[in-house]
């Protein structure tokens, strides 16, 4: 991938315009809240552009067209599965969470099961976020190693001074504004990119004459197993981070969070299905590329320049702009549910703080992580993740909204405890298997509906 002179230019004054908004937001940020939920004064498209911001990352735009090239349409679950997932946040979720008036999804369960679910879910949910920031930063380092022909080191520094730039000053009102300029600058480019190479590879009569059937065209051509635990992987997922849910409480009221969620959904959706048929384009003219490289070897060679710089900007924006996302969730949880809580820190700045340095440290153990894994899926890492922040959170958070006061706490803290431990000790010794979500989840079911079904008995009799 060769820049030229425009392709640079493009692709700075880009990146330049997103980054003077995020150090423009932190003018607003004297307190920890500022911080974590912007002061709760978020309208529908500024919850949307948070949300947006983190999930349409690496795994959404270059996983999904390494997945195109790899196989075809069943790639497409990615978006498809967390727009589902946003939606069913929409229908069910946002409104109850919102009205708590909370900040984290711990500080929920802490209400309905005590002190100890506390830590116990935020490390749950911390290490399976964590491995959807493994996703964005091995994305991130392809990109800004093959487009500007650095090796893993310098490449690794960029991504930190840009996830700096994003939220490390500003926070959740920086990754709103970033994802807002995010979804104008994926709409102008690998949707356009989308529909040129649709065109060049003949519609879908050429397509189909140039790939065979199965498993191209199928949604279910990676197995129609494997490809609903994708989806229920994706729906889990998305409703137990804390990234997403925070976005939630930085509403200015529940009816702004349903709605935020419900825009995020469709915008996420389709995100997916033109990155595919970019996949497809490459898988077709360039079979001898590696498939990580698809998406930005097409923005650099199939574009104009001056747009291919913008789209090239709007990769960097997606990878970098999830990882910020997701290490903000992640920084909150450690500031209000470990330090908060149980060290008893209470001063809003030394809270801020540790919010901050967490963002820093999560980037930088995900780089040193990624540094032996370069050649691995980028989706791969992000299945996993979905999988384990489920574990402990889904199913107790489902029961909590859905049956309120009907599971105690014993009930509840076992409930985690067994799906955390199930999950973990299955994936250590089958680390091949997609079935620790699976696992995981019955052993949630094991404790909470005995739990709702004693309830139900009791108030019957």
């Amino acid at each position: 991938m060769q820049l030229s002179l425009v392709h640079i230019i493009s692709l700075v004054l880009t990146l330049a315009v997103v980054l003077g908004c995020g150090i423009y937001s932190s003018r607003r940020v004297k307190s920890a809240d500022d911080f974590d939920v912007g002061g709760r004064s978020a309208g529908v498209i500024m919850v949307a552009g948070s949300i947006v911001a983190t999930i349409i990352g690496g795994a959404a735009t270059i996983g999904t067209a390494q997945g195109g090239f790899t196989f075809g349409l069943g790639a497409w679950w990615f978006t498809m599965g967390s727009g589902i997932g946003f939606l069913i946040m929409a229908a069910f979720y946002a409104r109850p969470l919102r009205k708590s008036g909370l900040t984290t999804i711990s500080e929920y369960l802490v209400i309905n099961f005590g002190p100890k679910a506390g830590p116990l879910a935020s490390v749950a949910a911390s290490l399976g976020i964590f491995f959807s920031i493994v996703s964005s930063s091995l994305s991130s380092v392809h990109l800004i190693g093959g487009v500007l022909h650095l090796d893993f080191l310098p490449s690794a520094v960029i991504v930190v001074l840009l996830v700096m730039g994003f939220v490390f000053f500003g926070g959740i009102n920086s990754s709103g504004m970033a994802g807002l300029f995010k979804i104008c600058l994926i709409f102008a480019t690998i949707f356009l990119g989308g529909f040129l190479a649709f065109n060049d590879m003949g519609g879908l009569g050429g397509m189909h004459e140039s790939f065979p059937e199965l498993p191209w065209f199928s949604l279910f051509g990676i197995g129609a197993e494997h490809a609903l635990f994708n989806l229920l992987s994706m729906i889990v997922g998305v409703i137990s981070t804390q990234s997403y849910v925070q976005s939630l409480f930085s509403a200015r009221d529940s009816r702004t969070a349903a709605l935020g969620c419900l825009l995020a959904a469709c915008i996420a959706i389709p995100v997916g299905l033109p990155s595919v048929i970019i996949g497809m384009f490459i898988k077709l003219h360039h079979p001898e590329l590696n498939s990580i490289d698809t998406l930005p070897f097409f923005m650099c060679n199939y574009l104009p320049d001056w747009l291919g710089g913008a789209g090239l900007a709007a990769l960097v924006l997606s990878c970098v702009g999830s990882i910020a996302g997701l290490s903000l969730g992640v920084g909150t949880l450690c500031s209000r549910d470990i330090f908060g809580a149980v060290f008893k820190v209470t001063k809003s700045t030394t809270l801020l703080w540790i919010n901050r340095l967490t963002v820093l440290a999560v980037t930088l153990l995900a780089l040193v992580f990624i540094h032996s894994h370069l050649d691995s899926s980028v989706l791969q890492w992000n299945y996993l993740s979905m999988a384990l922040r489920g574990a402990g959170v889904f199913l107790p958070l489902t029961f909590v909204i859905f049956f309120k006061g009907r599971v105690g706490k014993t009930a509840g803290l076992l409930s985690m405890l067994g799906g955390i431990a199930s999950g973990c000790v299955w994936h250590v010794l089958y680390p091949a298997s997609p079935y620790t979500l699976f696992i995981s989840l019955f052993f949630n079911l094991l404790f909470l509906v005995p739990a709702v079904a004693l309830s139900l008995l009791r108030r019957s009799k």
